[in-house]
């Protein structure tokens, strides 16, 4: 067990990620403690070289299978994908993207599961932090003037931190990821079912298969056993 500083992995952090928190935070401006909800973004130029593979998870998880299993998905990577991580299952990137989709009305973005691009999850990373330090693309979009570009592109404004820039990049470069699964990360928050989407949200949440990976976010409670 290696135990890390958060103020060391933060001062670490802050210059990599400072141009993209204004993007991607809730707060107003650039707080230097936000830097750690960028950590998976960066985690292959702050981690030893000789950690090749990580998972990052959220707390608020129960897992209902071996956690191992989870590392065979890095074998799953097609050629040129750094991340693994599943898809939203809210409509909340249907709605962070309202006015690129009213700009764009045949846009995949947004849209629900098979076909559309409902944005991503950050509750369950597969970091292949060998491949982050060879993506010369993945480098590049960590770039302040590509953050800029992208969000302006997108009229992107969002608070969710890496999972944002994940699924911003992903509308750009899907074949940066490895989609999971949603049994792997099996969300239950339901909130934007009773803010305005109630219509569609059904399209987003629905997950076949046996649950994995329970995540209980937006403090919802968690099935027992």
């Amino acid at each position: 067990v290696i135990v890390h500083d958060v103020n060391e992995l933060t001062e670490k952090l802050f210059p990599i990620v400072e141009a993209m928190q204004k993007h991607f935070s809730a707060g107003s401006g650039t707080y230097y403690s936000d830097s750690i909800f960028f950590l998976s973004v960066a985690m292959h130029r702050i981690m030893p070289k000789e950690i090749t593979q990580i998972i990052q998870v959220d707390l608020d998880l129960k897992y209902k299978s071996n956690i191992r299993d989870l590392f065979d998905e890095f074998d799953n990577f097609a050629e040129g994908a750094v991340i693994g991580i599943a898809r939203e299952m809210q409509p909340v990137y249907r709605h962070t993207f309202w006015q690129y989709r009213r700009e764009n009305p045949q846009t995949k973005v947004g849209e629900p599961p098979p076909d559309g691009l409902p944005g991503f999850n950050s509750g369950v990373l597969l970091l292949n932090l060998e491949a982050m330090r060879q993506s010369k693309l993945y480098n590049q979009l960590l770039e302040p003037a590509m953050v800029q570009k992208l969000t302006e592109k997108y009229h992107f404004k969002g608070h969710l931190g890496d999972q944002d820039f994940f699924t911003m990049v992903g509308m750009e470069h899907p074949e940066l990821f490895h989609v999971l699964d949603c049994t792997w990360n099996r969300q239950l928050c339901t909130w934007w079912r009773d803010h305005g989407y109630s219509d569609v949200f059904d399209q987003y949440f629905q997950c076949e298969g046996e649950v994995k990976i329970y995540h209980g976010n937006c403090n919802t409670p968690i099935p027992e056993d």
